[in-house]
């Protein structure tokens, strides 16, 4: 069975940062956006083994939404 978990990337001078926000602790990095696209899904698959039918239940139940805003900048 297959389901959908949010992943926030982040890029910086040392390459890519990739956490799940629905499992806590759950976060890798990689020097490309490919690797860490594939490191993040290792990584959460990993995770997800670790915990209970329930537990898995909980963590992928929670609603997380991302937006981007527009502020005024000084």
């Amino acid at each position: 069975m297959s389901q959908k978990v949010s992943v926030v990337i982040e890029k910086d001078e040392h390459g890519y940062y990739a956490y799940c926000p629905e499992l806590e602790g759950c976060q890798t990095q990689g020097d490309s956006l490919e690797e860490v696209m594939a490191n993040i899904k290792e990584a959460i698959e990993l995770y997800l083994e670790t915990l209970s039918e329930e537990e898995i239940k909980e963590a992928i139940s929670k609603e997380i939404l991302t937006t981007t805003l527009e502020v005024q900048v000084a």
